[in-house]
């Protein structure tokens, strides 16, 4: 997988193995005595306690050989199988022109196979991986420590995470105990494990090198949520999804990127903190769909706000407060522009990416407290958190046919001539649903929803999978098609009803 990230300081890849294409990652995050200890109390999850008790002694003197024969047989190598289209020649589509199109691919299904590695995290076979690694794959194949392979199914899956969850059929399987990703330290030692280049039961070690790190573009997005461990344990392609472990055997990480600018290690990876990737899988498991709360807030770190804001803002550290998205809980609280929130629940803010990390903790509906500042000022305020549509309701995974009573299907090669257009999904099929209560029927053919190209039926379940889970504002589906015999239709289906 070979996409990258550009940043200041390089690029940034997804440490894992395919022939074809990476996918991007993001983040989550979760308290994990509040809500790992909790999911595996309520059998969210069927770990064993396992108590560890290693001696402290100084770095110099540190074995790691009881950690990494610890977590070793936790690790396991996921293989992706997939179809992708690869595209030919264009023409020119005058049906298109109207919808900002511009030309006609011929694509032809090529055989891609994708590696990473997991993480099992209850002993009936529930492992933990990347986003990536899985993302358009067929078929998954898992193989253990002990060469026993099985074929796994997803179970979840977050991209706004980068974390996803699977789950093979197999009993007592061995398992890496959660640690607590917020009590590390910078300059702690740690460990990777994993399958780089395909290479099984890897360890490498390293120290922390950061905390809270961000790795992408936008730092004011309410969606994303950046706050990774940045070690130098060293990580390669085929790391994606795989165990970062402290001298414990603990699982405080999933490893998830590498900083390069060759595709291979370069001294610097990320994972995504437990507290983040354990609250994710446990709601994945439990709803089907992640519980993510936010405050609807637009954020920056102080160093990066307007010279003209900065003399108003009497503290060094916090998350600012730019602006408010529509329906914010936080400005209803009493919250204003300009104030910088440095603490939650008696926890301190250093960064924005620190308030999403901290925010990530909670599920919609929970009230957390707040410490601002505002002017040299300090204030605190309780805001319930809500979801991104604005309510405090559990958001479960729900079958797209089922909730649209429909059933799809991508245009064939020879459909695309005929219609000369060169993407667009048809209906096969109306029952009792969103779509014949619209009005649309049998053979329509849909080219757009929510602005966004439709090519096959996955792309319509992973808009309406989005809404349903309260991963969008979107609380609907606007669509733009036509039926064959030319006439172009425009439908709004309302999904929160």
């Amino acid at each position: 997988m070979k996409k990258t990230w550009k940043n200041v300081f390089g690029f940034v890849l997804i440490a894992a193995v395919s022939s074809a294409v990476a996918v991007g990652t993001n983040t989550y995050l979760m308290n994990k005595k509040q809500h790992a200890e909790q999911a595996l109390a309520e059998g969210v999850f069927s770990q064993p306690v396992r108590m560890t008790n290693f001696a402290s002694v100084a770095a110099e003197n540190i074995d790691f050989t009881t950690a990494a024969e610890a977590t070793v047989h936790g690790v396991v190598h996921i293989k992706s199988t997939s179809t992708v289209q690869a595209s030919g020649g264009q023409y020119m589509d005058p049906f298109e022109f109207f919808f900002g199109n511009r030309g006609f691919s011929r694509p032809n299904p090529q055989p891609r196979e994708g590696a990473g590695s997991g993480v099992i995290i209850s002993t009936d076979g529930y492992i933990m991986t990347n986003n990536h690694v899985i993302d358009g794959a067929d078929e998954l194949e898992v193989t253990l420590n002990d060469n026993r392979k099985y074929p796994a199914k997803v179970i979840g899956a977050d991209p706004q995470t980068d974390i996803a969850l699977i789950k093979i059929e197999e009993k007592g399987l061995p398992t890496i105990p959660f640690g607590d990703s917020e009590k590390i330290k910078v300059g702690e030692w740690v460990l990777a494990v994993g399958n780089p280049f395909n290479l099984t039961s890897t360890v490498t070690a390293g120290i922390v090198s950061a905390k809270s790190r961000s790795i992408s573009f936008d730092r004011t997005s309410i969606n994303q949520i950046q706050s990774f461990i940045q070690t130098d344990a060293a990580v390669n392609p085929g790391n994606s999804g795989g165990a970062l472990v402290n001298t414990k055997g603990e699982l405080i990480g999933i490893n998830t990127a590498i900083y390069s600018q060759t595709g291979n290690f370069a001294g610097y990876s990320f994972a995504v903190p437990i507290s983040i990737a354990g609250k994710v899988a446990a709601d994945l498991k439990q709803y089907g769909a992640v519980q993510r709360a936010v405050l609807g807030v637009m954020i920056q770190d102080i160093q990066n706000i307007p010279e003209e804001a900065k003399k108003d803002v009497k503290v060094l550290e916090g998350a600012y407060i730019a602006s408010f998205a529509e329906r914010s809980t936080a400005k209803e609280a009493g919250m204003a522009e300009g104030d910088v929130i440095v603490a939650v629940n008696d926890v301190k803010i250093k960064s924005s990416n620190a308030l999403q990390e901290q925010i990530s903790k909670y599920r919609p509906g929970d009230k957390v407290k707040l410490k601002i500042n505002r002017k040299g000022t300090e204030k605190i305020l309780t805001v319930e958190l809500r979801n991104a549509q604005g309510s405090t309701e559990v958001k479960k995974g729900g079958d797209t046919a089922e909730i649209l009573g429909a059933a799809f299907k991508a245009l064939t090669d020879t459909q695309k001539k005929q219609l000369n257009v060169s993407y667009g999904v048809e209906v096969t099929g109306v029952t009792n649903g969103k779509l014949r209560d619209a009005g649309i029927k049998k053979g329509f053919i849909i080219m757009i929803i929510n602005n966004q190209k439709m090519s096959s039926a996955d792309d319509i379940e992973k808009v309406v999978d989005k809404i349903v889970k309260g991963n969008t504002e979107d609380q609907g589906l606007f669509i733009k098609g036509f039926y064959p015999n030319g006439r172009t239709r425009y439908y709004a289906i309302d999904l929160s009803e």
